[in-house]
């Protein structure tokens, strides 16, 4: 449990584990569900289109407490894979991306915020964390320029 008291669903670790073991899964969206009880699986994909995923958390949607909907916080793992620049091969890294846009309600922000550490905590294997608030975050050269620093 997370310090708001939200839970995490157990589909949520289920799903990661077909990601990290399967590889049939490229990503998965987790969103906080509509009462802010618990954190669960929105999407899984296999697309490895990085725009296709990145489009799915720009324009994800929240409705605060009171029901106004606005831009929407996501958590989202993703299995990077990128080129060594040195020319060694590809890597993965299963990425653990906190989506807060700067724009999205204060109180979807603050739960998502809070309850960020249980959702990772039941995830074992990620291999990096990006915590993204603006749309250059979560672009793929940003990214990218995180795992290849000084390579």
């Amino acid at each position: 449990m997370s310090q708001s008291g939200v839970q995490v669903d157990a589909e949520c670790v289920s799903k990661f584990n077909e990601l990290k073991l399967g590889k049939s899964i490229k990503y998965i969206i987790y969103k906080l569900s509509d009462d802010f009880g618990t954190i669960v699986v929105e999407e899984t994909g296999s697309d490895k289109d990085w725009d296709n995923f990145r489009e799915k958390l720009v324009n994800a949607k929240t409705k605060s407490k009171q029901g106004k909907e606005g831009k929407g916080p996501r958590y989202a793992v993703y299995d990077f894979e990128y080129e060594l620049a040195s020319g060694e091969g590809t890597r993965n890294k299963i990425t653990f991306i906190a989506w807060s846009p700067d724009d999205a309600g204060i109180g979807p922000k603050m739960t998502y915020a809070s309850s960020k550490d249980a959702l990772k905590r039941a995830l074992n294997g990620i291999a990096a964390e990006v915590q993204a608030n603006d749309e250059d975050d979560i672009e793929y050269n940003t990214i990218l320029a995180k795992f290849a620093k000084g390579k």
